[in-house]
């Protein structure tokens, strides 16, 4: 086979439904859900004119063209971008097989943004899954679901080691999953010690992710508050916080700890007021967090979207790290009235919402 080859593949974009903050604990778990806006990346044969290195064109920035040094794109000290880091990390696994350095030229298009505003969807993550099934299957490997989520993460982790992973597997796999969080720096140091196909092989310890059945009875709503917020800058300001390591945040990992568990034991059982309970109490979690804490994880948008999901019998919160971006609601399947009430009352607060629904495909193609 002639290779590099044409490959084209997606990620979907994906919803925190409970346990943000927490997750990033190795060992601790969190509800997540895939959605039907994709990142898509085009790998194929670089032209003439990238050779020796790649291309990477989107449809948010100016084509970027990189040469490999060393297995690197990237200048000394610089901090990769997500798909320069998917990229390298692919390289590294190919370098091990004995294999050269792809010359690509790479295209790049999203659903999770609107004229460069992005909705807070998971675009890092779902592109970097993308990036790394796009550039691996270009040029001859064969990736499983595992082997495509870890690879990312190893990808992710060099970027940023704090980020929880939960984004990249919910691109990865799809669909509602219970995700429970590995110890990113240890998978790190693996790869760098051993080898990145020894981190592939190597069992990661707490790391699990599991197929969750959709809720019973209930519609998944999300809606958009119009100001973009950044995760890893919420997640940094967690950590530089006393904060960790007090009775108060053990506290806080235990009661999430619970609310997940008991997600997944009404997803699992179709108990939809069950699970309704939960996402309230997560609701109220995340306020005595950000009470304690003062993140700034509730705007008052955000707050209007939970009121009014809460006050049709129904229940909300902001999925993910919160200050802004996306919020969800689970409302009753059957009573339209309820959502349209919901929309009404989301308009007037200034949040738009978003035409989404769960994705359920597995590795996308």
């Amino acid at each position: 086979m002639t290779w590099p080859r044409t490959a084209v593949r997606r990620a979907p974009g994906k919803l925190f439904v409970a346990g943000e903050y927490a997750v990033v604990d190795p060992g601790n778990t969190a509800v997540l859900v895939a959605v039907d806006r994709y990142i898509t990346v085009t790998a194929r044969a670089a032209s003439p004119a990238s050779a020796s290195g790649v291309v990477v064109s989107s449809d948010l920035a100016a084509p970027l063209r990189r040469t490999w040094h060393d297995g690197r794109l990237t200048e000394d000290g610089e901090t990769p971008s997500p798909v320069l880091s998917a990229i390298e990390t692919v390289g590294a696994l190919l370098a091990e097989h004995g294999l050269p350095l792809p010359a690509l030229d790479l295209s790049i298009t999203s659903t999770l943004h609107t004229g460069g505003t992005k909705y807070g969807l998971g675009s890092s993550g779902a592109v970097t899954v993308a990036t790394v099934n796009a550039v691996a299957t270009a040029c001859g490997l064969e990736l499983s679901e595992q082997d495509l989520f870890r690879l990312s993460l190893l990808a992710s982790a060099r970027i940023d080691v704090k980020g929880s992973g939960g984004d990249l597997a919910a691109s990865t796999f799809g669909g509602w999953i219970a995700y429970r969080c590995p110890d990113r720096a240890a998978a790190l140091d693996l790869a760098r010690t051993r080898g990145v196909e020894a981190a592939l092989r190597t069992p990661w310890p707490h790391l699990a992710v599991r197929r969750l059945p959709p809720p019973a009875g209930l519609r998944l709503e999300v809606g958009w508050t119009g100001r973009p917020a950044s995760t890893p800058a919420l997640v940094a300001g967690l950590h530089r916080r006393s904060w960790r390591g007090s009775a108060s945040h053990r506290a806080f990992v235990r009661t999430s700890a619970h609310i997940v568990q008991a997600c997944i034991d009404a997803l699992e059982t179709g108990d939809g007021p069950g699970l309704l309970h939960q996402i309230r109490r997560a609701r109220t979690e995340l306020e005595r967090l950000d009470g304690e804490v003062g993140l700034g994880i509730f705007t008052p948008a955000l707050r209007a979207l939970c009121d009014a999901a809460d006050d049709q019998g129904g229940a909300g919160k902001p999925s993910g790290a919160g200050g802004g971006d996306c919020g969800i609601a689970l409302l009753d399947a059957l009573a339209p009235h309820d959502l349209a009430h919901v929309r009404k009352r989301w308009a007037a607060a200034g949040v738009l919402a978003l035409p989404v629904a769960p994705a359920l495909e597995g590795i996308p193609t």
